[in-house]
């Protein structure tokens, strides 16, 4: 099952982490763009299969880059997770109005994303 990732995310230690951890952990292949307008090109070239998406980035935050995928014929089926650092209660109820796949928070264990991915969007072996 080799699946290709995209991170949206404008921090590069968390790119770089999040890739490693994708690469070892499943062996899947990591796109990564620093911002929402970047991950939305990638997004439309590539069709990748799940999109990991920083919600706080400056420019154009995550909500804003998951309103535009979602609105783009060819984006709008790539499942999304939102990745957070601040999430509070009454917050997840409205992320979840979001047509996401899930909400991870920050930090997140890098060695255990690629289990966390594939339980959210239900990518099991057969």
């Amino acid at each position: 099952m080799n699946k290709q990732i995209l991170i949206v995310d404008d921090e590069e230690d968390v790119r770089a982490i999040a890739t490693l951890g994708l690469q070892m952990g499943a062996g899947w292949n990591v796109l990564t763009a620093s911002s929402g307008a970047e991950g939305i090109a990638i997004a439309t070239q590539h069709q990748p299969d799940a999109i990991l998406l920083d919600l706080m980035m400056p420019d154009m935050d995550g909500c804003a880059t998951l309103h535009h995928l979602k609105q783009n014929p060819e984006t709008q089926l790539i499942p999304v997770i939102l990745m957070t650092a601040k999430v509070q209660a009454s917050e997840q109820h409205n992320l979840h109005d979001l047509k996401i796949a899930a909400v991870f928070t920050k930090p997140f264990r890098p060695l255990t994303l690629a289990q966390q991915i594939a339980d959210a969007l239900a990518w099991h072996d057969d």
